[in-house]
């Protein structure tokens, strides 16, 4: 047999209170749902009732009265929740930024998500990016419109563009051919 709803009494302000939250336009759903049950609750239906009229069951409309007289408003809240334990810690960030420091390995010019997960070991490259993000770092970000890791590229760099500027005598400049 079903337990009866317990009986409600409000105070003005805890009416006004559900009253704003079941008619706010920016309430989330669930907590216009509760206000509605409680409030429904004060005007004497019962869980049954409140449950057809909700479209809820009767189990939850159970539960969020049973809180509500235990806990008042702030039992219509959603509590904190545990999740998941932080897999990395403040200690892992200082090392990812320790690590932008330190040269980069032979043969790259700068630092990438993927070498410095690569240089930690135990940190992915996720967790890297999501680092760089926090500190507003960008290690792709060009300054230049270059960058090579060729040791004479200053040298053929220069030859290619005094081609541009001085072509030889004959071609015209802009064109491929002859």
């Amino acid at each position: 047999m079903p337990r009866p709803a317990p009986e409600i009494r409000l105070s003005k302000e805890e009416k006004e209170t559900l009253l704003s939250w079941m008619r706010g336009g920016r309430t989330e759903q669930r907590l216009a749902e509760r206000a509605r049950v409680v409030l429904l609750a004060a005007n004497g239906l019962s869980g049954k009732q409140i449950a057809l009229r909700v479209g809820t069951r009767e189990a939850r409309v159970s539960k969020w009265l049973r809180r509500f007289v235990k806990e008042r408003l702030a039992g219509l809240t959603d509590q904190g929740r545990s999740g998941k334990p932080p897999k990395y810690s403040v200690q892992s960030e200082e090392r990812i930024l320790k690590t932008l420091d330190e040269p980069v390995p032979e043969g790259y010019s700068r630092w990438n998500g993927r070498l410095l997960a690569e240089r930690l070991g135990n940190v992915s490259k996720e967790q890297v990016w999501r680092v760089m993000r926090k500190h507003h770092i960008q290690l792709e970000r060009r300054k230049s419109w270059c960058v090579s890791t060729d040791p004479e590229f200053s040298r053929k760099a220069a030859d290619i563009v005094g081609l541009y500027s001085n072509p030889p005598a004959g071609k015209r400049r802009g064109t491929l051919r002859g």
